[in-house]
Formats: C-alpha cells, sequence, structure tokens
C-alpha cells in the first residue's frame, strides 16, 4: 500500500487579484492549502472562502503591505502561528513607477525596491531553512519579459526585474542538490489591474490585441515549468519569440531601443 502524499502548503504574495489570484486558485485546485497575503483584506477574504468553498483546502489570510521593511518576517511569524508549513512560495507581488527615476520621490522608489527586490529576497530566505529539512520545496518569482529586454529609459522596472531572473537562477543551482526547484517567471502584458494600478491603462489599451496573455495562461504554464524543475519560464510564444530575438542585440543598439521605446514619452 502506498503513503499517502501530504498536502502542501503555498504561501502567495499579492493574491487579492491578477496573476496572484490565478495562482491561489490554480495552486487550490491541485489540492494545496493556501497562505495569501496582500494589503486588501476583504478581497483576500472573498478569495479564501472561495477556495475552501470549492475545493476543500485550507486558506488562511494574512494583510500585509511588502513596502514595509518588517512586513517578511511578520509574515512568517504567523505562518508559524497557524502550524502552517511554506513548501511553496510565489513572490508575486509588485508595481512600477509612474514617472521617470528623476522626477520620482526617493521614498517612491525605495518602496518599489522594497517590495520587488528586498522583500522578494527576504521571504525567499526566511522559508528556505524549512524547505531545505524537508528536502523539497519550490519558489516562484515573479520576473518579466523585460529581464531580457533593452533597459527602458527612466525606469528601475528593467533592472528590477533583471536581478530577480538573475538571482533565481543563481538560486535554483544552489538548491536544486536540496530537492529546492526556484523558477524565475517571465511574463509579457498581462490582462490584470497593473496598468489601472499604475495609470497605464489609456496605453496599454492602444496595444494590439495578440500581445495579451490571460492570467490563468501564465500561471498554467508558469506551474508546468515548475513541475519540470525549469528555472525559467518565458511565457507565451510571442514573448518567446521577442525574448529570442532580443538576446543578441548588442549593447549600443540595445541602449538606443531603450531610449526609443520610453514609455514616459
Amino acid at each position: 500500500m502506498t503513503t499517502p502524499q501530504p498536502r502542501r502548503s503555498a504561501l502567495v504574495t499579492g493574491a487579492s487579484a491578477g496573476i496572484g489570484a490565478a495562482f491561489a486558485r490554480h495552486l487550490a485546485a491541485d489540492g494545496h492549502d493556501l497562505i495569501l497575503v496582500a494589503r486588501r483584506s476583504d478581497r483576500l477574504e472573498t478569495l479564501a472562502t472561495e477556495l475552501r468553498r470549492d475545493h476543500g483546502v485550507r486558506a488562511e489570510t494574512v494583510t500585509a503591505d511588502l513596502t514595509d521593511r518588517s512586513a517578511p518576517a511578520a509574515i512568517v511569524d504567523r505562518v508559524d502561528e497557524l502550524g502552517m508549513a511554506v513548501d511553496v512560495l510565489v513572490n508575486n507581488a509588485g508595481l512600477s513607477s509612474k514617472t521617470m527615476i528623476s522626477d520620482t520621490e526617493w521614498d517612491t522608489l525605495a518602496a518599489e525596491l522594497q517590495l520587488m527586490v528586498t522583500a522578494v529576497t527576504e521571504l525567499t530566505h526566511r522559508v528556505l531553512p524549512g524547505m531545505k529539512a524537508r528536502r523539497w520545496g519550490r519558489i516562484v518569482n515573479l520576473s518579466s519579459v523585460a529581464a531580457v529586454s533593452p533597459p527602458g529609459a527612466g525606469l528601475l522596472y528593467t533592472g528590477i526585474k533583471s536581478y530577480v531572473l538573475n538571482m533565481s537562477q543563481s538560486l535554483d543551482m544552489e538548491l536544486k542538490p536540496h530537492g529546492i526547484h526556484v523558477t524565475a517567471l517571465c511574463p509579457g502584458f498581462t490582462r490584470s489591474e497593473f496598468h489601472d494600478v499604475m495609470d497605464t491603462r489609456d496605453v496599454a489599451d492602444r496595444l494590439p490585441g495578440f500581445l495579451w496573455q490571460q492570467p490563468e495562461d501564465v500561471v498554467r504554464e508558469g506551474w508546468d515549468a515548475v513541475r519540470a524543475g525549469k528555472p525559467v519560464c518565458i511565457t507565451g510564444v510571442v514573448n518567446k519569440v521577442s525574448a529570442a530575438a532580443m538576446r543578441p542585440i548588442p549593447g549600443r543598439i540595445g541602449y538606443f531601443l531603450g531610449r526609443t521605446l520610453n514609455p514616459f514619452k
């Protein structure tokens, strides 16, 4: 008689909408218990109720703002209080500045770095001891196809996402012998609230439809890559072709493209 596999638990940041909510639904359907993290407690509770009802999983919520330096430690402490383990970590929460670096207040830039660099790295670091002790873990870090694109003038975003991509690959090499896979998920344009929050909906709506993916498609392709142990997943045919085409671009041409395609013009 085979021993039943224990139910795994997943922590998803930015779980109240978009790719984060899609990840929560996908993992719940796959039999994972959930720890849902975001700033909007009402949306988290609504999603948690849905997951319990539809999939019979345990779904806990943690209201937290990851731009707060104390948030990662507080989240992990709360998970311990709940008596849960983080077997799967999805570092999904993110944003992008609305103005050029030189025109943006430092506090705003610092929050962007805290959310998508420091918090991602700290949460990963804090859950690793447990994963290593259990000799099993899966980590998904939301990067972007922007990480392999020419840098955009005035944006921290491409640099941040490049860091996430490189850090994830380095960690995957380090942790594979411990039974832990790390995947940098690199979507392109995805239908979500991101552009509404960033006040770029008018620009986004002018882009052709074939460039866009639904969050559910991004998550499905990303989770397949995680299960296959792939350290990088660029989602969608258009993004794969674009990324392949941009890799050999010489530095001078890439710099020119980054200035020409400046989103703040």
